[in-house]
């Protein structure tokens, strides 16, 4: 394993194979993510094929995009495992894009976890919300961890570096997206992402798997010298087991 992190390994390389996935939209017809349960089935023997033991599969809540509930999410999820026999435990959490919907539900106490007080958060690619910290403290205030999804995907931030020191310091646990290591994203995402990677600012790692052709780009080489660091990352997932 040692001579591994010596190049640039291809990623499906780096995979535990005990690791758990907490960001993919794997169920189907629900968001953006897998169109019918054929497509589901697919996904997830591939996803099992590259080392993956468990997702908790995450579809979007976008007000008035995707207004999905735990009841919508939890039915599909229902059906997954009613109609498909899975290659591992498949479990349903939401990915949330942060609003004011997003802090009512908080209150209510109706978000739908990764595991007890683990949400999943993703902002804006435009801007952030220009409440963004109220909402931090407030999700925080309601009893929730905050995991924020891909925070090298913000261009916003790229020429503003100190402020992912200020969302740390909000409470944020970060969550890298491991297609960006390959340039999935382009070459800032990449770029970023190992600054963030270097500075140990990531806390766990999703896939953010929607279709097959990210199952493909596993496949591909990581674009800068920190496969140990990506590869010590993943392990960190074994909190969602």
């Amino acid at each position: 394993m040692f001579s591994l992190f010596k190049s640039k390994p291809r990623l499906s390389d780096l995979i535990p194979n005990t690791y758990v996935d907490i960001h993919s939209h794997v169920l189907p017809d629900i968001d953006d993510g897998a169109k019918s349960l054929e497509e589901t089935k697919s996904l997830t023997s591939e996803m099992k094929q590259l080392g993956f033991s468990k997702i908790i599969t995450t579809p979007h809540t976008m007000t008035n995009i995707w207004d999905n509930t735990p009841e919508t999410i939890t039915k599909a999820l229902i059906e997954v495992n009613a109609t498909l026999t899975l290659p591992f435990t498949i479990e349903a959490a939401s990915e949330y894009a942060l609003d004011e919907s997003v802090i009512q539900k908080a209150n209510n106490k109706t978000l739908l976890t990764l595991k007890e007080n683990y949400v999943l958060v993703e902002l804006s690619y435009l801007n952030a919300p220009l409440q963004l910290y109220d909402f931090l403290y407030e999700l925080q205030l309601a009893g929730y961890q905050i995991v924020l999804a891909h925070p090298e995907r913000y261009a916003y931030y790229h020429n503003n570096k100190k402020e992912y020191i200020k969302l740390k310091k909000a409470g944020c646990y970060f969550q890298l997206n491991l297609l960006a290591t390959v340039g999935y994203y382009g070459k800032e995402v990449a770029d970023t992402a190992h600054h963030l990677i270097k500075e140990n600012l990531y806390d766990f790692t999703g896939s953010d798997i929607h279709h097959k052709n990210h199952i493909k780009a596993f496949q591909d080489k990581i674009t800068h010298n920190n496969g140990e660091k990506i590869a010590n990352l993943m392990l960190n997932n074994t909190l969602f087991k």
